[in-house]
């Protein structure tokens, strides 16, 4: 019997461990595979983990039900058969998904379809083994606390499973080959589980043991608000990194890695969390986030720890208030759970869902960090009653709302937001000298002169001495020009249309294109006939006819974000099919922080197409951006009048290849 107990907990441990790695290696693996259908967008990995979230609280109210009205063999055979079942799915594969209607309930109903009963085994894993733990223990030995413990290895276990898959698993897996190594390690954690499941079949609960009553209403919400305002800051702070510093997905790591890390301090038992100590440490991270939110200067190496560490303060006080007012296991260990995957579940939709529907701006994060400031008044500072709290927290969430509302100290003629992320319109200078320009939080997608003597005249990143605008130059006059183009942002490029040309623009985002068409005047004014598409760049390129195009602009990589799929050896391939002879593909490189000219010269090796690179120096006065621009064609002697421009040497990382099924960001990184 002695030996029996000894290895339970090892076994537990194991498989607990087991699932919360396979849980995070499947979520980026997933978020992946739906990129292409999304435009890269950071909407996608926060729908994604609203489905990741909503998953978890039914996983945990399955525990919850399970456990409270089921005899323990029961409780076995119910679960065993769920295994099963999600063995029969096996192996797994990618989910796919496009654009259309409301792309985070899409999102939500692909990763249902697709993973949702393997997720939905993975979720109930931590709470039900806890609990058939602790009963097991209470039969046998007396009260145990260890369970709180395996929930904090749960977390480490995610942590190092979400920190490797960037530099471990993305560089050295094709995607599918990621899909059939998770279905085997799968399968292996299905076995622990059922034999964990079978081991609890005799572990009945102490003969004087009741079922569990709930606590009282107030402790129950205190929890589910704690767990909230975590899930809803932490997912804030990743959309700020996305509009402030860059769209990259190894961005949106760090949030979620301090969110994990904060469970497994305040749950592992060793007093990390003192309240004491975040008296004073709280206030400071409210304030450095409102400082942040009125848009400091400083790039990537100021923002990343600077707000990094206020997050990790105002986790480490929900999470380590959740830990100290956490129940005995035989009181409610699966109910406690079940509170706060609601309250992760109710942060998701609120940053998923209803900020992106309701706000014009990204509101939620200075809305968490007021909720987070509000509860702390009675839990840290003990002070507060109902009617002061709730004017405290109006009175906060107003203040970081108007600090939020001046970044970069620009005011916005038109701000609006969707899935995509959030558009300002702003009007600066005077007289001839007057603009309009369209960003996307800090980086400029485009500018246009509001008189209309300049009104036609190509600025920020596409002016005539850009390699788009000599791209243009050269391309044959004899004939009407038929130009597909990737990314639409203001139109500028439709300044260069003469006469009998057509320009096609794809843009995935419906506010871009009514943007471009009711602020800016670069599609009416264009001598070319002008057509918009709302549609993913590369499936709207792929219903072209071949041969067709006389020029390709790829133009979505100015913002930072990288629709990966446009970057690939297939849609290579696809773009020079749709070609005519002596036409070429030109792609916008610009990026502070990724090297998205090497990635280009290895698929042009690769292709066996010449390439040139053509840079441009910034020219304030004239507003004109520095930028570089690749271009590709089928012959070198089609590129011979851009030659003299040619800085192709500028570029001497060895990129890999990318495909459909592999790319590494990690790779490219400044």
């Amino acid at each position: 019997m002695l030996s029996s107990i000894r290895l339970r907990p090892f076994l537990y441990a194991i498989a607990i461990a087991l699932s919360a790695a396979l849980l995070f290696v499947v979520e980026p693996a997933a978020a992946k595979a739906l990129l292409p259908g999304f435009g890269g967008s950071a909407g996608v990995w926060i729908a994604c983990v609203l489905f990741f979230q909503v998953t978890l609280l039914l996983g945990y109210l399955y525990a919850y039900v399970l456990t409270r009205t089921l005899p323990a063999k029961a409780q076995a055979a119910v679960h065993i058969a769920l295994l099963a079942a999600c063995v029969c799915l096996l192996p797994w594969h990618p989910p796919i998904a496009q654009a259309g209607g409301n792309p985070s309930l899409a999102i939500v109903s692909v990763l249902a379809a697709s993973i949702g009963l393997p997720f939905f085994a993975l979720c109930t894993t931590s709470p039900l083994l806890q609990s058939w733990y602790a009963r097991a223990w209470q039969a046998q030995s007396g009260p145990a606390r260890f369970p709180y413990r395996l929930f904090a290895l749960s977390n480490a276990a995610s942590l190092v499973a979400l920190l490797a898959y960037p530099v471990g698993i993305e560089p050295l897996l094709p995607l599918s080959h990621q899909f059939l190594i998770w279905s085997a390690g799968f399968l292996i954690f299905a076995a622990l589980a059922a034999v964990c499941a079978l081991g609890a079949r005799g572990a009945a609960a102490p003969p004087d043991e009741k079922t569990p009553r709930d606590p009282p209403l107030q402790r129950p919400l205190l929890w589910i608000a704690l767990a909230a305002c975590a899930a809803t800051l932490w997912p804030a702070v990743s959309n700020h990194l996305s509009q402030e510093v860059a769209a990259i997905p190894l961005l949106w790591v760090e949030p979620l890695s301090i969110y994990l890390l904060s469970f497994i301090l305040c749950f592992e038992g060793r007093g990390w969390y003192n309240p004491r100590i975040y008296r004073v440490l709280l206030p400071l991270a409210c304030l450095t986030f409102a400082w942040r939110l009125q848009g400091a200067a400083g790039g990537i190496a100021w923002e990343l720890p600077i707000v990094g560490a206020a997050l990790f303060v105002c986790c480490m006080f929900c999470h380590g208030e959740l830990a100290r007012l956490k129940p005995e296991p035989k009181q409610g260990l699966a109910f406690f759970y079940l509170t706060i995957a609601l309250g992760g579940a109710l942060g998701a939709a609120f940053v998923s869902l209803f900020a992106p529907n309701v706000f014009s701006s990204y509101l939620e994060l200075p809305i968490g960090v007021a909720a987070c400031f509000v509860l702390s008044m009675p839990l840290l500072y003990g002070r507060g009653s109902p009617r002061q709290l709730l004017r405290l927290a109006l009175v906060a969430a107003i203040a970081f709302a108007a600090a939020s509302r001046f970044t970069a100290g620009r005011q916005d003629l038109v701000r609006t937001r969707n899935f995509y992320g959030t558009l300002q319109i702003a009007d600066s200078g005077s007289g001839d000298d007057k603009i309009r320009s369209l960003y996307n939080g800090k980086v400029l997608h485009g500018i246009q002169y509001q008189t209309p003597v300049r009104s036609r005249i190509a600025v920020a990143y596409y002016p005539p001495e850009s390699g788009i605008g000599q791209a243009m130059r050269w391309l044959p006059h004899q004939q009407p020009w038929r130009v597909g183009v990737v990314g639409l942002g203001t139109g500028t490029l439709a300044v260069y249309g003469r006469p009998g040309d057509s320009f096609r623009f794809y843009d995935i985002n419906p506010a871009v294109i009514d943007v471009a068409w009711r602020y800016f005047h670069f599609l009416s004014e264009s001598a070319a006939k002008v057509e918009t598409v709302e549609a993913d760049g590369r499936l709207g390129l792929q219903r072209e006819p071949a041969h067709s195009l006389n020029m390709i602009a790829l133009d979505a990589f100015s913002g930072d974000s990288i629709p990966i799929h446009l970057l690939t050896r297939e849609a290579f391939q696809m773009y020079f099919d749709r070609l005519a002879p002596g036409g070429v593909v030109v792609i916008h490189v610009t990026n502070r922080y990724l090297d998205i000219a090497s990635v280009v010269a290895a698929l042009a090796a690769d292709l066996h197409k010449p390439l040139v690179i053509v840079h441009n120096p910034q020219d304030a006065p004239r507003h004109i951006q520095a930028a570089d621009w690749a271009i590709l064609a089928d012959r070198r002697e089609d590129l011979a009048d851009l030659e003299p421009f040619n800085n192709a040497s500028a570029t001497s990382r060895k990129a890999p290849v990318w495909t459909d099924d592999y790319s590494d960001l990690f790779e490219i990184l400044r």
